[in-house]
């Protein structure tokens, strides 16, 4: 081989340029494989700032920038430092195929990687020339002038998107084709010339076909015959456009005005006919008037009864305590608690009725505004004063409505946006908590109804009232009658149970009252066993009287603000975990949550605006009307229509209602969430989970119902932190001696590399990198460098592998400037592969200062590219040892010298001064002791391609040159100019190459995404499917100018007839070498999707 010679170019002079490279690490959207990185970027490199280098230069130590808004940080292009890794791996190809007489200079062996995408000092006038690369430079492109041809059918139908009503139907139309014969030939006038669809000549054979006519309309006729010759396409004329439309759905969505408006019209003018036909006797239809206005609402009539059952219920239940009856000030607020309510179920009734997916949907007062409401009342009192009770009564009753609106506000942002999905991300043992928490508030408020405290505590006081003699029966009574219902439902499961025990309870109170002579009604209200009767003439609508904004104390609704926040939040718990369980229970698979919503949002503001509170679509009331044959939306509003006939018979009955009822009522309820809250999920959840749920209970029941609400978020996210911490961020750990880089090399620098890959080691991490995820990732590196674990593995590099890492904050951001310190100090140097040095991850890197610090740190846009750069750097230590050992051997004789161990071992024995440089020696003594018997005096005068064949057989094979010189009339040299494709994926292999000289480049199809494997001189290429005789498995492309040694189908065939002994030689060889191509490639893809 006469090479000629040439230097090797420094890596700072090949990357001269300053022009700034995007970021596709964090792209949205970006999918690209690992390999791919390199690719997207321009040719040009990007240096570094003087800014980032400067020494006086100092970045802030506690504060922590957004990666968009630092200024201060340059650009640099990591990609333009992986082809300069590329090219230095080009040179050490090339280096070992060098001899004595085409010596290339050995100073890229001592090179130290200081100009490489590291961060740290640089000498302050530094200068970069433009390189000198001897590379093809590309010519100013010329405009080749085509010769106009018709379009295909296919070009035509794509061009004429208009013509018709989508691709389909234009596909229809145009089939099947007219031949040119069939045309009849017509003189094109202006106005065809404007319709001919470009491409398309006069004389073509789709001219006819695609000619419109205006006038065509007007010829057809009843005798027009339905199947032509020739298509007149009336309807693809420009004019009937706005007339068609997308039949297929194929069109793009996009619509201008003129066909909005048309859609606006055409809606208008079908609700007109609506109208027109509903109010007209003579179109109406008999039997579907007696079926869906007398027949449907009989049949759903008893499913409203129980509706109606269970709103009465409710509204004794949560309406009449929606004030703190116990205050004074609200003592006589019962009554227009419950019109509050029913106007609200009225509300929301109606509008999930109308308009939600669910057609028997029940809407309803959300039970757990009551605890924070009262919160609001009480600080409402105390800031306004207990002396003016009218001011008090209008700031709080104005504060729930505004507190409604809120919530319907942020319901309807939330659907609008679509981002329903985000309350899923709240721990649901959060909300099992606050629902105990509820439970334990209930029973305390039946305490407060049925004993008529004025507001229970947790105190000696409120225990002595509530033994005595006169007070004990009132709550003891209704606690006992809780009692037995909620033991009897757990055997009883009928769904008229409930209802009728709760009915039977005033029936029976009656008769004893009417049995008993000294039992009067009016001294039965006195000693609280009745509800005090509102006041005569008192109107359902009195609630409405209550508001008077004169009197509104608009600071005091300010510090109520938190308390809405909170009860918003807790509104928004429990629409998008209870409307999909409802969908999963009565089998609706087209739920739409977002929708859903927005309805709650509509509700709660209507409701807000009309002066009553929060509802939303109440999952047990749904599913028990919906199984009681209420499953349509007249239910709903024959049921919304019965509950406004209840609240308009007003507020006098509830003088009759006993309180044992509304207490029996409330208690059951608060056994019941708690149950749900401290019993049910005992074996369900884990112990810090389950004691969340108590601290939870216990700080909304005894503390504060708010406190106890922001107590479980801030639980929450502790419990988050903890368990996230717990997870690894360590995705996957490998050596270098298991996972190598796609470079095809030598098979002499794969085996040292084989030797000395431990001395790489690997770490994948993955996820979000926080303060309490960096902390295992820092004790795993600090393992490896321990004094025991070196000393038996010692390591040179480490690379942290960022791809699957999606951010990272300043504390983790700070760990790694930690364990950069400590990689140091052993000697090992960082690699950052994955994340590019202006990624987002990158830059929050080298905000903290990592790299600038005088300590070294590449960023590699992949894997592949640190490990690489990686082996380069081992090769290189190689060489330099290589070459101390030929300066210290004597001069060549004539005839073959095979060099004894002492003459190797000499030159190596310095760098047994450490675990590291020992592995070193020892994997340099292993393959040079046997390259030095092949890298001969002899080899040098040997002609190609049978140099080349020793080069490369020679690991893999004992055959001497006398045998591969057989072998080598059939090879054929051949030269490939840069970008000349040498084969494609799927063609039949006929050629075996042996490349001399260049790079190629051989790009795969796998399952992962392409994959890209470098070819450097000194390989071979395409052996398998060749020899195999199957289709090539990739595209090869020459990067560089190649020389190549090639053997064709016809050559191997002949050598299997004359050379057979050879032929099955080389079958061998290129067996082995796929087997370590495949075990290489098999190991990295495992490693990159792992």
């Amino acid at each position: 081989m006469a090479a000629s010679s040439f230097s090797f170019s420094s890596w700072r002079r090949r990357s001269p340029s300053m022009s700034s490279q995007p970021d596709f690490t964090d792209a949205p959207g970006h999918t690209s494989s690992p390999n791919q990185l390199s690719r997207y970027v321009s040719a040009d490199a990007r240096m570094l700032s003087s800014s980032l280098n400067s020494f006086n230069y100092r970045e802030p130590t506690r504060s922590f920038i957004p990666g968009p808004l630092r200024d201060h940080l340059s650009p640099v292009d990591s990609a333009g430092f992986a082809r300069s890794v590329r090219e230095d791996t080009a040179e050490l190809a090339s280096y070992v195929l060098s001899d004595r007489k085409d010596r290339r200079s050995t100073s890229f062996l001592n090179r130290t990687p200081s100009s490489s995408p590291h961060f740290g000092r640089e000498p302050p006038n530094s200068h970069y020339e433009p390189s000198h690369l001897d590379e093809p430079q590309m010519s100013s492109s010329v405009t080749i002038d085509e010769e106009f041809e018709p379009s295909s059918i296919e070009n035509i139908i794509q061009d004429d998107s208009d013509l018709g009503p989508s691709v389909l139907t234009n596909l229809l139309k145009g089939s099947p084709p007219h031949s040119p014969h069939d045309a009849v030939p017509s003189r094109e006038s202006p106005h065809d010339e404007q319709l001919r669809p470009t491409g398309v000549t006069q004389s073509g054979p789709f001219y006819e076909d695609y000619l419109v006519r205006p006038n065509d309309r007007y010829t057809m006729s009843e005798t027009t015959p339905l199947l032509r010759s020739k298509s007149h396409r009336p309807e693809s004329s420009l004019d009937s456009n706005a007339e068609l439309g997308d039949v297929e759905s194929q069109k793009p969505g996009f619509k201008t005005g003129k066909y909005r408006w048309a859609a606006l019209r055409d809606g208008i003018e079908s609700r007109y006919h609506r109208v027109t036909a509903a109010t007209n006797p003579k179109t109406w239809d008999r039997k579907a008037i007696w079926e869906n206005v007398v027949l449907d609402p009989i049949r759903c009539l008893p499913a409203v009864i129980v509706g109606l059952l269970l709103n009465i219920l409710d509204a004794l239940s949560y309406g009449m305590i929606l004030f703190p009856l116990g205050n004074p000030v609200f003592s006589s607020l019962g009554p227009a608690g419950i019109s509050i309510f029913y106007v609200s179920t009225i509300i929301s009734q109606l509008t999930y009725s109308f308009g939600s997916i669910f057609r028997g949907g029940v809407g309803s007062e959300l039970i757990e505004v009551v605890p924070f409401f009262h919160s609001m009342a009480g600080t409402i009192t105390s800031i306004v004063g207990e002396d003016n009770p009218d001011a008090v009564i209008a700031t709080t009753i104005t504060s729930f409505a505004i507190s409604t609106m809120l919530t319907g506000v942020v319901f309807y942002l939330i659907g609008r946006f679509k981002l329903g999905y985000i309350v899923g991300f709240i721990p649901r043992h959060i909300l099992i908590g606050c629902i105990g928490g509820v439970g334990w508030f209930l029973i305390a408020t039946g305490f407060e109804v049925s004993a008529r405290l004025e507001d229970f505590r947790y105190d000696l006081e409120t225990g002595r009232t509530l033994i005595k003699p006169e007070v004990l029966p009132l709550w003891l009574i209704p606690l006992g009658l809780a009692v037995l219902l909620f033991g009897l439902q757990r055997k009883i499961t009928s769904r008229y149970f409930l209802p009728v025990y709760i009915l039977c309870i005033p029936f029976i109170f009656y008769i004893l009252v009417l049995s008993i002579n000294s039992l009067e009604p009016e001294n039965l209200r006195e000693a609280g066993w009745i509800f005090s009767a509102p006041e005569a003439g008192q109107p359902w609508w009195y609630f409405w009287t209550l508001y008077k904004f004169n009197l509104v104390h608009w600071g005091a609704i300010l510090e109520t603000v938190g308390a809405m926040f909170a009860l918003t939040f807790f509104s928004l718990l429990h629409v998008p975990i209870n409307v999909p369980a409802l969908a999963q229970n009565t089998g609706e698979d087209n739920l739409d949550l977002n929708h859903e919503l927005k309805l709650h949002g509509y509700s709660n503001f209507l409701s807000g605006l009309a002066g009553s509170i929060q509802n939303y679509l109440v999952f047990a009331n749904t599913l028990f009307f919906i199984r009681s044959g209420g499953d349509n939306r007249v239910a709903g509003v024959l049921l919304a229509a019965l509950t406004f006939v209840v609240m308009t018979m007003g507020p006098v009955v509830i003088g009759y209602i006993p309180v044992m009822v509304v207490g029996t009522l409330i208690f059951v309820l608060g056994f019941e969430l708690l149950l749900d809250a401290l019993i049910m999920p005992r074996r369900k959840l884990k112990l810090a989970e389950y004691l969340t749920i108590v601290v939870i209970v216990l700080t909304m029941g005894i503390y504060d119902f708010v406190v106890g609400i922001f107590v479980g978020i801030f639980l929450a996210f502790v419990s988050a932190i903890f368990h996230a911490s717990r997870v690894s961020a360590i995705r996957a750990t490998y050596t270098g001696d298991r996972v190598g880089s796609m470079v095809r090399r030598n098979p002499s620098q794969h085996h040292y590399l084989q030797e000395v890959g431990g001395q790489t080691y690997i770490i994948k991490l993955s996820g979000f990198l926080f303060f309490g995820t960096i902390v295992g990732v820092e004790e795993k590196i600090r393992g490896l460098i321990s004094d025991d674990v070196f000393e038996e593995h010692p390591i040179k590099y480490l690379i942290v592998d960022l791809w699957h890492v999606t951010g990272i904050d300043f504390s983790a951001a700070e760990g790694f400037r930690t364990i950069n310190r400590l990689l140091n100090k052993r000697g090992v140097v960082l690699l950052i592969s994955g994340k590019d040095a202006d990624s987002k991850v990158g830059r929050d890197l080298r905000a903290v200062g990592l790299g600038s610090d005088g300590i070294e740190v590449m960023f590699m846009p992949d894997l592949n590219s640190a490990l690489e750069s990686c082996e380069n750097e081992q090769l290189k230590t190689f060489y330099a040892r290589q070459e101390a050992l030929i300066v210290s051997r004597p001069a060549p004789s004539d005839s073959l010298a095979v060099p004894g161990t002492n003459s190797i071992a000499q030159p190596l024995d310095f760098l047994s001064q450490s675990p590291r440089r020992s592995h070193l020696h020892q994997a340099a003594r292993n393959v040079l002791t046997q390259q030095e018997m092949h890298r001969s005096t002899r080899w040098q005068s040997i002609s190609e391609p049978l140099r080349l064949m020793l080069q490369v057989f020679h690991d893999v094979s004992e055959k001497n040159e006398d045998f591969w010189f057989r072998a080598k009339p059939y090879f054929l040299r051949k030269e490939f100019a840069s970008g000349t494709v040498l084969y494609h994926r799927g063609e039949p292999a006929n050629g075996f190459y042996l490349l001399e000289r260049g790079e190629l480049r051989a790009d795969y199809e796998t399952p992962q995404g392409r994959l890209s494997e470098p070819i450097v001189q000194g390989t071979t290429c395409g052996e398998l499917p060749f020899f195999s005789e199957t289709n090539r498995t990739a595209t090869v492309v020459a990067v560089k100018d190649c020389i190549a040694w090639v053997m064709d189908m016809e050559h191997w065939a002949k050598l299997q007839r004359e050379e057979d002994e050879v032929a099955r030689e080389l079958l061998r060889v290129s067996l082995k070498l796929t087997t370590e191509r495949v075990h290489v490639m098999t190991n990295y893809i495992s490693a990159v999707g792992n």
